[in-house]
């Protein structure tokens, strides 16, 4: 039931968007059709259901190390973007400059600043016992604040016409592409790559096996020599290094650049996935599939049947809605009782 109640919400998501058509005025058959269906039509479709999947595959599975450690960062979003910021810095220094050292360091710099700006709400939990959920979430606007100051202040293209972006990155700090035509780009490996890591840290690996326990049985750790706080420390740098890395897949690949326009929510939705995924790898490479067709029938949704494209998030919304109801049925179970009991 573990692994069934995440197919039931996507069922039960799916009959449930049908009602939603029929309920606007649209033919639900229509509606389902271009929402799920003709998105993917094509390879330039699907390529494109690859490349939103990526961001989504990375940060989850960082989300995915700090639940299982017990740790709730909320905050991805705000790490996503310290991310690109970071990688956004390295690439306008490089400039049109034949920079062979650009994209490793931009690597290395999204990592680095999501760990960096996760490592706030760890430090604060472990040293004065403060809520990383309220702490990390709260920094999600910080972080919004800080890239659109950059964007609108020192980091403006003087030659974009006063629109609220940087200039665009050199050749040599962009991901090179895997499909020639689309722009699916290396960071869709990286993602993967990340994943089978993952697995290995989770599943093979004595530190993992330590966190974990840390994070879910304390005061088992304690008596096992296993440090709490080491599990809350590699919990959140893991999920926010990830989230880092996702945002410099973002602006090294489709963008070119650093926008206003940075993330999709990614951060979020990628709380869902990995919910979704049931935090394994193998899991939240197929929730993330199934929640970048929700971000791509939402665009559909807009041109074919003149819905705003926000549709796509009441889907996450119902599919968030379905799964945790139907995880309420592996711990519980209904039983008709015919009257009250007397005392």
């Amino acid at each position: 039931m573990r692994w069934l109640s995440p197919l039931m919400a996507i069922a039960l998501t799916i009959l449930c968007g049908a009602m939603l058509f029929a309920s606007l005025g649209h033919n639900p058959w229509r509606g389902m059709h271009a929402f799920f269906v003709l998105p993917v039509s094509d390879l330039y479709g699907l390529s494109e259901l690859l490349l939103k999947a990526t961001p989504l595959m990375l940060v989850s599975m960082g989300l995915a190390v700090g639940f299982r450690a017990g740790v709730w960062n909320i905050g991805a979003e705000g790490q996503f973007i310290l991310g690109a910021v970071s990688a956004s810095g390295i690439a306008l220094t490089a400039g049109d400059h034949d920079a062979f050292w650009a994209l490793p360091a931009m690597v290395l710099a999204g990592a680095l600043g999501g760990a960096l700006w996760a490592g706030i709400p760890a430090w604060l939990r472990t040293r004065f016992g403060t809520s990383e959920i309220l702490v990390s979430l709260m920094l999600v606007y910080v972080a919004q604040l800080l890239a659109s100051w950059l964007i609108y202040g020192p980091w403006k293209d003087p030659d974009g016409y006063n629109f609220p972006q940087t200039r665009n990155f050199g050749d040599s700090a962009l991901l090179p592409m895997l499909i020639e035509g689309t722009r699916l780009h290396a960071g869709f490996m990286l993602a993967l790559l990340m994943l089978i890591a993952g697995y290995v840290f989770l599943q093979q690996s004595m530190l993992g096996f330590r966190m974990q326990v840390g994070g879910q049985a304390p005061d088992a750790a304690r008596y096992a020599g296993f440090s709490s706080k080491q599990a809350i420390w590699l919990g959140m740098l893991a999920g926010g290094a990830l989230a880092g890395l996702a945002g410099m897949t973002e602006v090294a690949g489709p963008m070119g650049q650093l926008t206003g326009q940075i993330s999709a929510g990614y951060g979020f939705a990628a709380i869902i996935v990995a919910f979704v995924g049931r935090l394994h790898p193998l899991g939240i490479l197929g929730s993330s599939l199934v929640m970048a067709l929700f971000f791509l029938g939402g665009e559909q949704a807009q041109q074919q049947l003149n819905l705003p494209s926000s549709i796509s998030k009441v889907f996450q919304g119902m599919l968030l809605f379905f799964l945790l109801a139907s995880d309420l049925f592996i711990a519980y179970r209904l039983r008709w009782q015919a009257g009250l009991r007397r005392a």
